[in-house]
């Protein structure tokens, strides 16, 4: 039987207790930011001072929204809702991304520095809803602040399922010092072309990086998606690929590596939520919406490489993935 949530008093009161130690752990934790290598960019800047690295972040909470989300896959999602908390800035700058109002790195994202006992509370706010999941949402380019939450979160008497919803631009050496603490890995598997890679989004590395990302995910939780019994996914890993129009190639290419090079047994999440974004109206495929065509073949490509195990989305899905970050619940729409 599940133990009853901690009253707010007694988690204010445990929270107050702790709040020297968790102060000195903190600074420590940061500390490797001093000369951070936290994600394949490697850039080595000291994010204390001015002359900060490629995704433009210091060692602040900048968090753009804490909310409970609906839009994750059900497994994700659940019943209910999950508590996802959206990392500003990222380590990829994808030229048709959906989030580019936060993940940018072009603008100052300062306004949306946090403390950690904000963070924290909004958390347990969720948590005493009965959501069980929390997700970070883009962390890659915040490690030690992500374990500092998760260990304030769970020295305040909770401990939720920590899901891992990253672009899959990550270490193996990050990942590796995940393991024990993630539950559950959501990465996203977007290109196996490294020209593609490199046109939209400034990586051409990341099939060699994010392939080997998704292999050590794999060592750490295999091919097992534990479900509980309210709905939510509690241990494993499923794995994300958003179909863009024309590039079906890239699309066989990520699954056939999928299968092939990793365990056929895993949950994918096939997406069809592509939709043009104005920064690519102009785009010479990225301009429109995947076609229903298109999108039953990236299906039939699933079925002929064996991946049996996951989920896939309606052709109106895009319809409801167009997030504004200055409103309170960013997914809700008016």
């Amino acid at each position: 039987m599940a133990e009853d949530p901690p009253s707010a008093k007694a988690v204010c009161e445990c929270r107050k207790n702790l709040r020297i130690v968790e102060f000195a752990s903190l600074l420590t934790e940061l500390e490797v930011l001093r000369d951070c290598d936290q994600c394949p960019r490697g850039c080595h800047a000291n994010r204390f001072s001015s002359n900060l690295g490629y995704c433009r972040a210091g060692t602040g909470f900048i968090i753009s929204s804490i909310c409970i989300h609906c839009g994750e896959e059900p497994v994700i999602s659940g019943p209910h809702g999950i508590c996802n908390i959206f990392f500003s800035h990222c380590n990829l700058q994808c030229i048709y991304c959906q989030n580019d109002q936060i993940s940018n790195n072009r603008t100052d994202h300062s306004g949306d520095l946090m403390s950690l006992d904000k963070v924290v509370s909004r958390i347990l706010q969720v948590l005493n809803t009965g959501i069980p999941n929390v997700g970070f949402v883009s962390p890659s380019h915040f490690i030690p602040q992500m374990k500092s939450i998760i260990r304030a979160v769970e020295q305040s008497g909770r401990k939720p399922i920590w899901v891992y919803n990253t672009n899959g631009y990550d270490k193996i050496s990050t990942l590796r010092s995940l393991e024990g603490i993630i539950d559950v890995y959501l990465p996203d598997l977007k290109y196996m072309d490294a020209a593609l890679a490199s046109q939209l989004s400034d990586a051409h590395d990341y099939p060699e990086v994010a392939g080997a990302a998704l292999k050590e995910m794999y060592r750490q939780k295999g091919s097992t998606l534990r479900i509980s019994d309210q709905g939510y996914a509690e241990s494993g890993i499923l794995v994300r690929h958003l179909v863009l129009p024309d590039q079906l190639d890239n699309t066989r290419k990520v699954l056939a590596f999928i299968a092939k090079e990793v365990s056929p047994d895993l949950h994918i999440g096939l997406m069809s939520q592509y939709y043009p974004t104005a920064a690519v109206y102009t785009h010479p495929f990225l301009r429109r919406r995947l076609s229903r065509e298109e999108y039953r073949k990236a299906q039939q490509i699933m079925e002929d490489f064996g991946l049996y195990r996951g989920f896939v989305q309606g052709m109106d899905s895009y319809n409801h993935y167009r997030p504004d970050f200055d409103k309170n619940h960013p997914f809700e729409q008016d």
